[in-house]
């Protein structure tokens, strides 16, 4: 038997409530998604289903909101909001061992007991599979990397900062670390 990856994931982080700055980019760093027109984004048509899925959250979870978003060449960059207060899974959320989450099932602390799949994890996964299966109908070697760097916006300085870098993201595109 192969032996299961790693979760990325920090095992002390709760995923299923709070505010996260997330950035995936397209596999191989392909540009998909349009390019930097004089400082501006101009969509591509792949751009525009991503951009339509991003300021759609609740097409793929009712918990999610977008407040701030941009779509570059070959990446996203989103501030993901999960807000379960007002659910009835809120308390079930916060009460899963952090530990129950590994996709190795002799590294969970119960491994009897299913894998939890946070909401960030379970927004993620199903945005990205939305997008590829409209993006292949106009390119058919689309694809994302395989995993998302995710942030925990610490306070309100922190929140600022990367609101700020989001913005201004396109206009600094050739100092991007993702500019080809």
């Amino acid at each position: 038997m192969d032996n299961p990856r790693k979760s990325p994931r920090a095992e002390w982080m709760n995923y299923s409530e709070g505010m996260f700055f997330v950035t995936v980019c397209t596999k191989n760093r392909i540009p998909f998604f349009g390019k930097i027109c004089a400082g501006e984004m101009c969509l591509s048509p792949i751009g525009e289903i991503i951009d339509y899925e991003l300021s759609h959250p609740h097409l793929h979870h009712s918990e999610i909101e977008i407040p701030l978003y941009v779509v570059m060449p070959n990446h996203i960059h989103a501030i993901i909001f999960i807000n379960t207060n007002d659910t009835p899974q809120a308390d079930m959320a916060r009460h899963v061992p952090t530990l129950q989450r590994n996709p190795n099932p002799s590294l969970r602390a119960n491994a009897e007991l299913k894998r939890h799949v946070p909401i960030l994890s379970k927004y993620m996964a199903s945005m990205k599979s939305a997008v590829t299966k409209y993006a292949r109908n106009f390119n058919p070697d689309f694809g994302w990397q395989a995993r998302y760097h995710d942030h925990l916006i610490r306070n309100n300085v922190d929140g600022n900062n990367i609101a700020n870098y989001i913005v201004n993201n396109p206009y600094n595109w050739t100092k991007d670390c993702f500019y080809n």
